[in-house]
C-alpha cells in the first residue's frame, strides 16, 4: 500500500482537505492520504470542517498532527502546500508542490474555491497515480 502524505503549515486547512478528499476517492487497499504539519494549530479550522461537510466528509473528529522526518520517510510521496523549506525531506520520497491559498479566516465562498481546487488536484494525483477505486 502507498502512503501519501500532504503537508502544510498549521495541519488545519489545506492539507486536511487534500487528505480527506485523497481517502475519500483513493482506493484503501491501494493507498492511504495522511496529513500533517510544520507548526500544527490545536483543531482543524471551523471553515474547512463545514466545506468538507457539503461535499460528504466529516473531518470534526480531525486533530493537527506534527509532521515529522519518520512520518515523511514512511511515504511515497508527499505533497507540501505552502510549509517551503520548513517541510522535512527524506531520501527516495517524491515531492510535489501545490501552491495553495490558506483558507484560515476566509468566507465560506473562498474556502470552498480553496476545496475545489483541492479536490481537481487530488483527483488528478489519484488517476495518474491509478490508486483510484475501482467501478464494480
Amino acid at each position: 500500500m502507498r502512503t501519501v502524505v500532504f503537508a502544510c503549515v498549521h495541519n488545519a486547512g489545506r492539507s486536511q482537505m487534500a487528505a480527506a478528499l485523497f481517502n475519500a476517492l483513493a482506493d484503501p487497499s491501494k493507498a492511504i492520504g495522511l496529513s500533517a504539519g510544520t507548526k500544527p494549530a490545536s483543531r482543524v479550522h471551523p471553515e474547512v470542517v463545514e466545506v468538507l461537510r457539503e461535499v460528504g466528509i466529516d473531518a470534526s473528529p480531525n486533530q493537527p498532527q506534527l509532521l515529522t522526518r519518520e512520518l515523511v520517510a514512511s511515504a511515497e510521496l508527499l505533497v507540501t502546500m505552502g510549509c517551503g523549506e520548513e517541510c522535512p525531506v527524506a531520501a527516495g520520497v517524491r515531492r510535489l508542490d501545490w501552491p495553495l491559498r490558506d483558507p484560515k479566516g476566509l468566507p465560506l465562498e473562498e474556502v470552498r474555491r480553496i476545496r475545489d481546487e483541492v479536490r481537481a488536484r487530488v483527483e488528478e494525483l489519484v488517476r495518474v497515480e491509478a490508486v483510484g477505486r475501482s467501478n464494480r
